[in-house]
């Protein structure tokens, strides 16, 4: 995809003017200076430029390819860990259409992450297009996971991966807010992640069952809410029969406990 030819030359400019500040303190006036240096007859708007800087600097993730995205350099052993921040979006299925002012916000952060040299790496997760992925994880939109892969050791061990799990406000998270979720650290403020649904170090992940959960989970998501309480009723109905006993019992329970003592036949074949 072709990147807006204005932007591309303001980042350069503006990154040069800001080598003495740090960038979470000027992360809002960026997009303003940037302005400054796009003709305004050729202007395009600034959003479409950051979606499309976003998508140069930005890896999608898949079913396919995220293990291999996020797998740790092996060239720079003893290096310390790479780190990532995963976005988490969705459409109408997943987010309930709430997370496009979110993601305009994204895209802006991987343009001022564009002109930092020490930026994290950036990914990005669709939960509507990517449902097993986000089964598999147990993520929800809109989140961003801030992922921190340690490079493998001289002796080839590898320590655990460390995943802090941000949660945005579809309405009110600014670009400001997510650049500072690394140059800042408050990623820092959300406990660690050491659920079993953890991508690389949970139980699920350990044996091997993190992506059969995920194809499990996404399956019963599939099944309509009526057909479970279809199938809870007939549950429920057929425990409820099993107690009482079936229908033709309790006739050959009743007649039988309707029958005279000792035999006799009733009284209309006596006569």
């Amino acid at each position: 995809m072709r990147l807006s030819i204005p932007l591309l030359l303001a980042l350069p400019a503006i990154a040069a003017a800001q080598e003495q500040k740090p960038l979470s303190e000027t992360v809002q006036s960026w997009f303003n200076k940037a302005k400054s240096y796009i003709p305004t007859a050729a202007q395009e708007p600034i959003a479409a430029s950051a979606a499309k800087v976003a998508a140069a600097n930005v890896t999608p993730l898949t079913r396919s390819n995220w293990e291999e995205v996020l797998s740790p350099s092996t060239t720079s052993p003893g290096q310390g860990p790479e780190t990532w921040m995963v976005f988490v979006s969705g459409g109408n299925k997943t987010c309930y259409g709430r997370c496009g002012k979110v993601e305009e916000a994204w895209n802006e952060t991987a343009a001022l992450f564009a002109a930092d040299p020490s930026a994290p790496h950036l990914a990005y997760l669709n939960c509507d297009k990517e449902a097993i992925l986000c089964a598999t994880w147990a993520a929800n939109p809109p989140t961003v996971w801030h992922i921190q892969r340690p490079v493998a050791q001289a002796d080839q061990s590898t320590p655990a991966t460390t995943i802090h799990i941000v949660g945005l406000n579809a309405t009110t998270t600014t670009a400001q807010e997510l650049v500072q979720i690394h140059t800042q650290k408050t990623y820092e403020k959300r406990p660690v992640y050491e659920g079993a649904f953890h991508p690389f170090d949970g139980y699920l992940a350990k044996f091997f069952l993190n992506k059969p959960a995920g194809y499990a989970i996404f399956a019963f998501s599939q099944i309509p809410s009526w057909a479970f309480m279809i199938g809870i009723s007939m549950f429920s109905r057929n425990i409820m029969n099993r107690r009482m006993g079936s229908p033709d019992a309790q006739r050959a329970a009743a007649a039988q406990r309707s029958a005279p003592l000792g035999g006799a036949p009733p009284a209309n074949e006596r006569r």
